[in-house]
């Protein structure tokens, strides 16, 4: 054990150790927000639905050959939130066929984009990496670092300052349409504030993983608490706990990131929901 705490105090003294926890600790609490609402909801797919676009979106940035991608993948990914969503109440293509319909749109896209313009010697590798996470999260710059975290923040105010408004239309959105308030609306805005999550996640689980980081948490929490805001609490707390086990372990074990994180995740909503039938049980 001693040897394990001595390793890790040798990694805290790079900073680029520094900058993954934090963009990992923030990345997890954001998530982990928006998950409930989203799982309680029955859109969870949303955010496999934008993690493709988002591989789209990168896939053009790199095209373009442009040196910050985040320009383009984040109003890209915002964007197609906002038509997933006014599609989705279409009559004529249900939520489900329409994220469906952009995330494999977008990814086939994307691959294609990457294949007639690659200018890499391993496109398979880079494209794995994209899909799966890499070691990016380990490669972060200063001010990468600081763009996630005026993201977060702006991600973090949103959701604390209209709490009360989210939480109505998470339960009972025709009721919350009755009393005045403006349901789309909010709806809106739960979808451009996941797209933006979508995106910081990107560099940590990869995209085909972000799902994992949204939906986990939340799940594991609900095994154990039926309260909404206690179930948010116990989502984020878990969120970010297993967030930082995960770096932590792929660091020290030389695993990958994001599927690290993603098995931490799963080993904890298989403790809760332990715990959730124990508790059943004693109850009975």
């Amino acid at each position: 054990m001693s040897i394990l705490i001595e390793k890790l105090a040798l990694y805290f003294e790079y900073p680029f150790v520094r900058y993954a926890l934090i963009v990992g600790i923030l990345i997890a609490l954001c998530s982990s927000l928006l998950g409930v609402t989203l799982v309680l909801k029955r859109f969870s797919f949303i955010g496999d639905g934008l993690s493709h676009v988002a591989f789209g979106g990168m896939a053009i940035a790199t095209v373009m050959k442009l040196s910050n991608q985040m320009l383009l993948i984040l109003p890209v990914t915002v964007i197609c939130a906002i038509l997933l969503l006014r599609t989705g109440q279409n009559a004529k293509i249900k939520g489900d066929a329409a994220i469906a319909m952009i995330s494999v749109g977008a990814l086939a896209l994307g691959y294609l984009l990457m294949n007639i313009f690659s200018a890499s010697a391993n496109l398979a590798g880079d494209v794995c990496s994209t899909l799966f996470g890499s070691t990016s999260i380990l490669t972060l710059t200063k001010s990468e670092v600081w763009l996630c975290v005026a993201l977060s923040v702006v991600v973090i105010a949103v959701f604390l300052l209209f709490y009360h408004k989210i939480f109505a239309v998470t339960f009972d959105e025709d009721f919350a349409r009755a009393t005045g308030t403006k349901a789309e609306q909010y709806n809106l805005l739960i979808a451009v504030i996941i797209a933006i999550i979508i995106v910081l996640a990107m560099n940590l689980v990869g995209s085909l993983l972000i799902s994992a980081l949204v939906i986990f948490p939340s799940l594991s929490a609900m095994r154990i608490f039926k309260n909404f805001k206690s179930v948010i609490l116990c989502s984020a707390i878990l969120s970010v706990f297993c967030a930082v086990l995960g770096i932590l372990t792929s660091i020290l074990a030389g695993t990958p990131v994001g599927s690290t994180i993603v098995a931490v995740d799963i080993a904890a909503f298989a403790i809760c929901s332990l715990i959730g039938w124990i508790r059943g049980g004693v109850s009975r």
